[in-house]
């Protein structure tokens, strides 16, 4: 599903990837742990097309990414590529469902379709109540399984998680960890988790650990 080669990247002087490889396969789980400023957040932002390598290649479900631009990445970005964070960055003025549609409406989807699939999205994620709520009115593991839900609207082929239970209690925290895999053994995504916690890794098809800009 993914296969990058030989990324480099550097900030002015600093070299902060030296030349990495990566894969996964479809329907799998895989971490990447290491110390701050190791690299891992830099990578995750190439791999999920949001940041430019210097040098390497990558290919995502048998396209090279490298090769699109503009509107061409935006669409293959947004109809392939599902994103969580460690800050949801849901947008207040609007409810839980209103914000997980928004990915749908930019695909082109029509509102019926948009509403319907994300209705049914955060029914799966135990939050068929709070639909209607703004992101003030829930629970910060509430938060986080709307961003989920919304990372998730178009099927993405992958998705990409960067320190996803970084700001949660350990209950939610956990509760969080198993979703990743009922989700991946329900829509069969691709997961890649950039995460700090020894349990989740532990949990992983795969862990990975990098120091300086490389896997060790």
């Amino acid at each position: 599903m993914i296969q990058a080669k030989g990324i480099e990247k550097s900030f002015g002087t600093l070299k902060v990837l030296k030349g990495i490889d990566f894969n996964a396969s479809k329907a799998e789980v895989v971490s990447i742990m290491g110390a701050s400023g190791a690299g891992k957040s830099t990578l995750l932002q190439i791999l999920g097309t949001l940041s430019t390598p210097d040098a390497g290649s990558l290919v995502i479900d048998g396209v090279e990414v490298s090769r699109l631009k503009g509107d061409a990445l935006a669409e293959f970005r947004n109809r392939k590529l599902g994103f969580v964070f460690q800050f949801h960055h849901l947008l207040p003025e609007f409810t839980a469902l209103e914000n997980v549609m928004i990915p749908a409406f930019i695909a082109g989807r029509s509102r019926k379709d948009a509403s319907e699939a994300a209705s049914a999205l955060l029914a799966d994620l135990g939050l068929a109540e709070r639909m209607g709520h703004k992101p003030t009115e829930l629970s910060g593991g509430e938060q986080q399984r709307v961003a989920i839900a919304r990372a998730l609207i178009n099927r993405p082929a992958v998705l990409f998680a960067d320190e996803p239970s970084g700001n949660l209690d350990s209950k939610t925290k956990e509760e969080l960890h198993r979703l990743f895999f009922d989700l991946r053994d329900k829509y069969g995504q691709t997961i890649v988790i950039v995460t700090h916690d020894p349990d989740l890794a532990a949990m992983c098809d795969r862990s990975l650990y990098m120091v300086d800009g490389q896997f060790v």
